[in-house]
């Protein structure tokens, strides 16, 4: 039976990072508070690029998270999708370096904005912490299902929502890959004979559209492992992978290596997110082949 706090911020209490993820939790939740009030009546779409959008609620959700962060923590430094903005560092390099002391909040105000702007309800705000370039706390928040999901590096991750409190949550217990259930979404080379090699071996693929949403699934058994080669950054995986690991699922980038890379650009990080029994093996099918 899961462990049930009497309420959310008795979830993280005993962390050194507790006063930090309630914050990440409430902040998280007025963002979502604005998505549902703009839901399916959004006003502005702009075009990033060729696949990617942002709208007028992304915009707002980033106000409204990043002027909270400012308020609260004035001398932290943020890193944000939209403004990209940051204190304590410049551009370019500099960012990894901001990033690689200190503390640093990273923020996707709108993770799944396709979704958003089409009146799909699969999106979430995501807030994470880190601290001397690895991650510390984070939450993200769903606000369709008013779901909120956060977790602590020193402790666990929880699932909290209306009507059911807050609960401990962990990872898939299945024993055998045929019943997985796979977030996934590859490229690179040899992609199409890859993802078929994972669709043989598991029950069912899925590609939902929030990447951090869909990591932070893992957490909690809705999805028994996440793959994503590439295409990421760092306000999709913060909160998420920190929250997938807490949860006991293995958690590193499509190499096997570290999963959170300060150094690493911007849509450049890949992770499989996995309960312990079959990561190995999922990094083996999904994997692009050796060169030579």
């Amino acid at each position: 039976m899961s462990a049930i706090a009497d309420d959310a911020s008795g979830a993280h209490r005993s962390s050194r990072f507790a006063q930090d993820v309630e914050f990440a939790r409430a902040i998280a939740e007025e963002a979502g508070r604005i998505q549902l009030e703009r839901y399916e009546r959004v006003e502005s779409i702009e075009f990033k690029s060729a696949k990617d959008v942002v709208t007028e609620v992304d915009h707002l959700c980033e106000e409204l998270v990043l002027g909270a962060i400012r308020a609260r923590f004035p001398g932290d430094g943020i890193l944000a999708e939209e403004s990209g903005e940051h204190k304590g560092g410049g551009s370019g390099d500099d960012v990894a370096r901001s990033l690689s002391s200190g503390r640093t909040w990273i923020v996707d105000p709108l993770d799944g904005t396709v979704n958003y702007a089409n009146g799909i309800p699969y999106f979430c705000c995501s807030v994470g912490l880190i601290v001397d370039g690895r991650p510390a706390a984070g939450a993200i928040h769903d606000p369709m299902r008013g779901e909120t999901f956060s977790a602590v590096a020193d402790g666990g991750a929880w699932l909290s929502a209306p009507g059911r409190g807050t609960v401990a949550i962990r990872a898939s217990t299945k024993e055998e890959l045929k019943d997985w259930v796979v977030h996934l979404a590859l490229g690179g080379r040899a992609v199409a004979s890859r993802v078929s090699a994972v669709r043989r071996a598991t029950r069912v693929s899925r590609t939902m559209g929030s990447s951090a949403l869909a990591m932070a699934y893992v957490a909690n058994g809705r999805f028994d492992a996440f793959v994503q080669s590439g295409g990421m950054s760092a306000w999709d995986v913060a909160a998420a992978g920190l929250i997938a690991e807490r949860a006991g699922a293995i958690v590193t980038d499509t190499a096997g290596g570290a999963w959170f890379d300060v150094a690493k650009a911007t849509r450049a990080f890949g992770v499989c997110a996995a309960a312990p029994a079959h990561h190995a093996e999922l990094l083996q099918l999904s994997g692009e082949p050796r060169k030579g």
